[in-house]
């Protein structure tokens, strides 16, 4: 079976990509913030958990309708489940605005499916409540369970999403309109990209209008006013750069066998060979008998045998200087080298000296 290996180029050969500003930065300050909160999930059919987290928290809620359960009277949930609800509060929302959230069971409940969320708080990282969630939940898995405990899980029954099932209930403070300038972070640092873009907003808007600081970030002055400041930013955003090519690397995934190469991965005169080695050892039991006078036992001795099968097969290859990453590609499908052992020879070429690529393997 021949390799598969994943060609991704971020530039196409000997033509720089024009990309826009607003596609490969983000403004420093203005970001989305994490959410999270701890509620309940009411309306299962049967499938809720009997965590007592889940118990204590169910008496808690009923509580505050003025219900009180008596001291040591077991509700015996089996229709409520503990969750914690998570989401993502978008830059810039404001009070009133809808967000989704994700509904994820923290005890054994087998499914949240048919169930509804009840009303909870979801805090920032400072302790403030940003907003309020509730709704009915919308599960993708489902499970069954026969009497003689067989079952069946399609999907994750215990996590489900509300769509726009939170309301944003604060602001968060950002910096956008502070200062007389903005700072866009590259989302790849790149010394190359970052000087093209300080030449592309100078050329427009005059020189000194844009600064690098270092290889991800680059200071643009900007007005004061938030108006102006909106449809300044709207044209830089929407400006085109030339970035730069991205730094040779070949990524490895030792779990999947997935290797990706970059379009600049080059290497230098080497001579690669691949051979199968292939050892088979087997056990066979030979029965010795003594002759019928002799005064002795049956006994059974094993027997091993080892074959060893190069394949006949081995192959050299020799690479010239600058040979391209198609090159590598055809000479290693060529030899019929599986996943492992394409890793092992590009493993040995960057050890060698040969390999013009960073080697990362995850």
């Amino acid at each position: 079976m021949k390799v598969l290996v994943l060609m991704v180029s971020l530039l196409l050969t000997n033509l720089a990509l024009a990309e826009r500003i607003k596609d490969i930065t983000s403004i420093s300050g203005v970001r989305s913030n994490q959410l999270v909160g701890y509620g309940l999930v009411v309306g299962l059919d049967g499938s809720g958990d009997r965590s007592p987290f889940t118990t204590q928290t169910f008496r808690n809620m009923i509580t505050e309708f003025g219900i009180t359960l008596p001291p040591g009277v077991d509700p015996k949930l089996r229709n409520v489940a503990a969750v914690t609800i998570t989401a993502e509060l978008p830059p810039f929302a404001k009070p009133g605005q809808r967000v989704d959230v994700t509904v994820s069971s923290l005890g054994d409940a087998k499914s949240l499916r048919g169930g509804a969320l009840v009303f909870t708080p979801l805090k920032g990282a400072d302790g403030n409540i940003y907003a309020v969630a509730q709704g009915n939940l919308i599960v993708g898995g489902f499970g069954a369970e026969g009497n003689d405990g067989s079952s069946i899980t399609v999907n994750v029954p215990s996590v489900g999403r509300i769509p726009n099932g939170a309301t944003v209930e604060r602001a968060v403070p950002s910096n956008f309109a502070r200062g007389d300038s903005l700072i866009f972070n590259l989302d790849q640092a790149d010394f190359t990209t970052a000087r093209a873009m300080v030449d592309k907003i100078n050329d427009l808007l005059g020189p000194g209008t844009a600064e690098a600081m270092d290889a991800t970030s680059v200071r643009v002055s900007a007005p004061r006013d938030t108006s102006q400041r909106v449809s300044y930013l709207s044209i830089i955003e929407n400006l085109e750069i030339e970035t730069g090519k991205e730094r040779a690397k070949i990524i490895i995934n030792s779990r999947t066998g997935t290797i990706v190469m970059g379009q600049n991965v080059m290497i230098e005169p080497v001579a690669v060979t691949h051979g199968n080695l292939v050892v088979t050892i087997t056990e066979d039991f030979n029965v010795e008998q003594p002759n019928a006078f002799a005064d002795g036992d049956t006994v059974v001795v094993p027997e091993t045998n080892i074959n060893i099968d190069d394949g006949g097969d081995s192959r050299m290859f020799k690479f010239g200087p600058g040979v391209s990453l198609d090159n590598i590609v055809k000479a290693v499908n060529e030899i019929g080298a599986a996943p492992g052992d394409l890793m092992a020879i590009l493993e040995a070429m960057k050890q060698a000296g040969a390999l013009k690529a960073e080697l990362i393997v995850i």
